[in-house]
């Protein structure tokens, strides 16, 4: 090749640096650009033919683009919830429109593929990037969750109605108290927590429940002190009238004064002690009597012959039903009636009694059932229409396992039909199970789910419900409150609303964000991966296209896609400063062949002339 050879092969290389320093510079001037890919340079020498080892040359050279298209840039998180980065392998699918008609795009169905992420929904209800292409998915059936294909074609969301769905599950989880303190409860009296049925016109509990037989029950009053100048609490000896600083009643019983007992009354006359015989009988009472005194001869006109009526050492009244009557107590000298620590009238009823169970609670027995059942939460449900209402549930504890033998612990579940119902119209309906706990807490047997038929709810009908409790949804342990812990109460359904916004989730499902709250996954974003993916030729706006040397797009074994994030450019910048500064001492060093190829060229002139 000789002089000139040597001049040809430096102009070669002097092009060839200068394809690297192409290379660069447009590196460089990307190196902000979401999800660039840089390109290097390979160099490859051009080796002429020689007939022998020791005439080879080092040849000449040419330099061709080397593709990172797998090298991924830094992934940053970004405040734009429709912007997506991949984690590993893969592209996305996208198309560009090669035309707009009635300001709609109009797409060439030519599939390109990119990594930009920084997706906005645009006017149409498109998802489109920054350089100008429209994402491509998989729709979702919104009522399924289910994908509608396996080909991923462009995502459109318009702004159509999401229908409504009808409630038809209530998920229900709850722990009940062992000891509901209802407004009733008297921890002095067994099984006063419990729904009384003797206290109801229509007996609430499961249908053809029969009544308990009739138990004793209390009613307690106040503190209440004597007269003694040091305040001191009543007891069974304090009288029932006295003189001041004695220990009688803060307001005397007068002579005359009445009490009526189930409509027996009693009567307060002279002292005992100067009564002529026979005053001081069942229906009469000295003034100078004391209080265990007029307590028993209450017990005697109730016949209470079970659990005396007493007083405690806190000066606290408690008079007890027995089991042959309901209690119902007036009295004419209200003032020292008052001084027991009572009211008037007073009435309590005994326990149990009653008819057989109903299944509802009418409007005549709402305060009676409000006071005797506890509150088990409230859930919004949906008609077939979209229309809400409250369904609220509570729940009443009808025996108890601490009232002995043949007793266990027992729950009834009730739902609000109609909150304004009076007299026999039907304000809470019975879900119609017997919820049993064992010693442990735990419902014996499981009731894993209830039926609600036909329910109508404040005059919305919303079919036949399900209340899924689960295998251990309900349980019943002590607590200290006293009420229901509601740990879990929803439903499926929900009223109609309008697309509002989109966004996408690291599971790489767009999610649509209606107004009637609900999130919907409308499409599942599928990644594009390649066997030759730096064979894949560029397009402008970070796009690639298929070329035999990459092979088809493979679907569904790509990387992972991050939500509210971008892929940003794999450029170094310092890395590319060192290959600039390499490339320009190599141009340079070409130029100086170029210059000494010249030099010779000159002396061989030289010798001719």
């Amino acid at each position: 090749m000789g002089i000139f050879g040597a001049l040809t092969t430096a102009v070669a290389g002097l092009r060839t640096q200068s394809y690297a320093l192409e290379n660069i510079s447009g590196n460089i001037a990307n190196s902000q650009t979401t999800a660039f890919k840089r390109i290097d340079t390979s160099f490859l020498d051009l080796v002429p033919s020689a007939d022998t080892s020791t005439a080879q040359l080092a040849g000449s050279v040419t330099a061709a683009s080397r593709e990172t298209n797998t090298v991924a840039g830094p992934v940053q998180s970004a405040a734009v919830s429709t912007y997506l980065a991949i984690n590993g392998d893969g592209f996305f699918a996208v198309q560009k429109p090669s035309t707009v008609t009635d300001n709609q795009p109009v797409f060439d169905g030519v599939d390109r593929y990119t990594r930009r992420g920084d997706f906005t929904l645009d006017k149409n209800g498109y998802l489109v990037n920054g350089a100008g292409y429209y994402l491509e998915g998989i729709p979702i059936d919104s009522r399924t969750g289910n994908v509608t294909g396996s080909t991923p074609t462009i995502l459109k969301f318009g702004n159509d109605f999401l229908p409504a769905q009808p409630t038809t599950t209530v998920t229900y989880r709850a722990n009940l108290a062992s000891y509901p303190l209802t407004t009733k409860h008297d921890t002095s009296v067994p099984g006063s927590e419990l729904l009384n049925v003797g206290d109801f016109t229509s007996n609430p509990t499961v249908v053809g429940t029969p009544p308990p037989a009739f138990a004793d029950n209390a009613t307690s009053g106040t503190a209440a002190t004597s007269k003694l100048t040091t305040p001191t609490a009543i007891t069974g000896s304090t009288k029932l009238s006295g003189a001041a600083n004695t220990d009688s009643v803060q307001t005397n019983f007068a002579i005359g004064d009445t009490i009526t007992v189930n409509g027996q009354t009693l009567t307060f006359t002279d002292a005992s002690t100067a009564a002529p015989p026979g005053v001081d009988n069942a229906n009469n009472v000295p003034i100078d009597s004391t209080v265990n005194q007029l307590l028993s001869k209450i017990d005697a006109l109730q016949g209470n012959t079970t659990n005396p009526s007493t007083v405690s050492a806190t000066g606290i009244v408690s008079i007890h039903t027995g089991l042959s009557n309901n209690l119902s107590i007036t009295a004419s000298n209200t003032g020292a009636w008052a001084s027991l620590g009572l009211a008037t009238p007073l009435s309590q009823n005994r326990l149990g009694g009653g008819t057989a169970g109903t299944g509802t609670v009418i409007g005549s027995d709402v305060e009676s059932f409000i006071n005797e059942s506890i509150s088990g939460g409230a859930t919004t449900a949906y008609d077939v229409s979209g229309s809400p209402v409250s369904v609220q549930f509570r729940w009443a504890k009808t025996d108890s396992s601490t009232l002995g033998a043949g007793h266990t612990d027992k729950w009834n579940l009730f739902y609000q039909v109609d909150p304004n119902a009076t007299g026999a119209g039907v304000a809470w309906q019975n879900v119609g199970t017997n919820f049993t706990f064992s010693p442990s807490g735990q419902l014996t047997p499981p009731v894993a789910s209830v039926q609600l038929n036909s329910a109508v709810v404040n005059g919305v009908s919303l079919g036949n419900l399900t209340v899924n409790f689960g295998v251990s949804g309900l349980t019943q342990f002590a607590d200290p409150n006293g009420n229901a812990q509601v740990n879990d109460l929803h439903q499926d359904g929900f009223p109609a609303g309008s697309l509002q916004s989109v966004s996408v989730g690291d599971n790489g499902r767009v999610v649509g964000n209606y107004s009637n709250g609900r999130h919907i996954d409308l499409a599942q974003i599928t990644l594009a991966t390649f066997n030759g993916a730096n064979f894949l030729q560029r397009d402008d706006g970070g796009a690639f296209e298929v070329t035999d040397s990459s092979g088809p797009p493979v679907f569904g074994k790509g990387g992972t896609i991050t939500g509210s994030a971008l892929e940003g450019s794999n450029v170094d910048i310092a890395d590319e400063f060192s290959k600039l500064i390499v490339t320009q001492q190599a141009y340079s060093a070409n130029t100086k062949v170029i210059t000494t190829a010249n030099q010779l060229s000159q002396e061989l002139i030289n010798v001719i002339n």
